[in-house]
């Protein structure tokens, strides 16, 4: 199975879809890092080093060291969205970087202006951009994106595409067996102009894959996750993972409900709660788009910290008395723009039963939090490709709020964020030649 990734040759197009604060966060910091003056922290893919070999033959090494990575200088920006303004004047709109950190990449970022979006307001309701694709049907939507895919690949002169949804949330599209399970009926759908059960973010996802390029989902979109796409990423033999980039209150629920479950504490229930007020607060404030994101913030908890596995830690607390009490609120406060703030309060018990709590307040900046995520994504999607790895890519999970699994087999994702570590490693042993020699316990 085990196959050693192909070195990386010419340049890496990242096509973003959506040009708001996480994408220009992530452009410009790629920017900045190429002339050496600001540092990648947070990105596992420049930073992180992993053991190698065993015993006398054991070494830690950078990604970069056991596998073929691309490398920064040889990265190519595009964008789609909906607002026409630049890189440039999107990242100072955002507010979240100092202009004395944009201003040195200013020429670069100028020049990445945003083609037109495939959008359906009715699938964000509070954007109301107007530089937008005319388009008649689904089937036209994906047919202009593959235009663009193919119209950048040429002008850009790179070899190879990733692209990236760091755009926002749509509203909750519930999975449709007649149209989401089987390619042939998505195909039907798309070309019948099914809007309601075919999302904007379905169609770059289809165009990206046909033209070959890994796709990326950094919201909670009900997108890749459906298994006609399976089916098309089998077919085009691309690689695809989960969804919503893991930054700042799920990635703490990941880390931190393996300490309550490692210690065989008991568990009554957690409270989570954000504010938060950039472009995704605002959207995020229509219930509708609201439910989408719940659902992924939702299931975090439950396949880490399992009733069926301990009865007595985490079978009761909720009316029913099955299992803990668990509930995620995300409100919109405008003054906060990018900086969110996280609480989190977790009912837990002892021995004997004895009540304790435990509050965690996370003070985050989305931006900074996801740019290293979506530079990891890109990197380690296009890696999986030139390893000949295609379909779910189940190692960037640890990047993921909503790790791909097949749930028409009831298969359950893995959340653990240290287990997720584990799959992260043995890939890349993999694909570096090595052995994957680590066991998910």
């Amino acid at each position: 199975m085990a196959e050693k990734a192909k070195a990386p040759n010419g340049k890496l197009g990242v096509m973003i879809v959506g040009l708001g604060a996480v994408s220009t966060t992530f452009i410009t910091g790629v920017l900045m890092t190429r002339k050496g003056l600001a540092k990648p922290v947070g990105s596992m893919t420049q930073y992180d080093k992993i053991r190698v070999g065993r015993g006398a033959d054991k070494k830690y090494l950078h990604y970069k060291d056991i596998v073929p990575l691309a490398d920064l200088n040889d990265i190519e920006f595009a964008a789609w969205d909906v607002y026409p303004a630049n890189a440039y004047e999107s990242a100072l709109n955002a507010e979240v970087l100092k202009e004395k950190d944009i201003e040195p990449v200013k020429e670069e970022l100028v020049k990445i202006v945003p083609m037109k979006a495939a959008f359906d307001r009715n699938y964000a309701k509070r954007l109301d951009g107007d530089n937008v694709k005319d388009a008649k049907t689904r089937w036209d939507m994906v047919e202009q994106i593959r235009e663009d895919i193919r119209k950048f690949k040429e002008e850009s002169g790179v070899e190879r595409v990733v692209v990236l949804w760091a755009a926002s949330t749509e509203v909750y599209v519930p999975i449709n067996e007649k149209v989401h399970y089987k390619l042939e009926d998505l195909e039907k759908a798309m070309k019948d102009n099914d809007v309601e059960n075919v999302a904007p973010s379905m169609c770059y996802a289809y165009a990206a894959l046909k033209e070959g390029a890994p796709f990326i989902m950094g919201a909670p979109n009900t997108t890749v996750d459906i298994p006609a796409m399976w089916e098309l990423a089998e077919q085009t033999k691309m690689p695809i993972a989960g969804k919503d980039f893991k930054t700042g209150q799920t990635l703490v629920k990941s880390g931190f409900a393996p300490i309550i479950g490692t210690r065989c504490l008991g568990l009554n229930g957690w409270f989570s709660t954000n504010i938060l007020g950039n472009r995704d607060g605002l959207v995020l404030d229509e219930p509708a788009n609201f439910r989408t994101k719940e659902v992924s913030k939702l299931s975090t908890l439950e396949s880490i910290l399992v009733p069926e596995n301990q009865p007595d830690l985490y079978g009761h607390g909720n009316d029913e008395d099955t299992q803990y009490y668990h509930k995620v609120r995300i409100n919109y406060y405008p003054p906060r723009n990018d900086n969110k703030e996280g609480w989190d309060n977790i009912d837990i018990f002892g021995w004997m039963g004895y009540p304790m709590q435990i509050k965690i307040n996370f003070l985050c900046r989305d931006s900074i939090l996801a740019a290293p995520l979506c530079l990891d994504l890109v990197l380690l999607s296009d890696l999986a490709q030139r390893a000949g790895r295609y379909g779910t890519q189940r190692f960037l999970s640890f990047f993921l709020k909503s790790p791909q699994h097949d749930y028409t087999e009831d298969e359950v994702p893995v959340n653990h964020l240290f287990q997720q570590y584990v799959m992260l490693k043995n890939a890349i042993r993999e694909m570096g030649g090595y052995e994957a020699d680590e066991e998910i316990d």
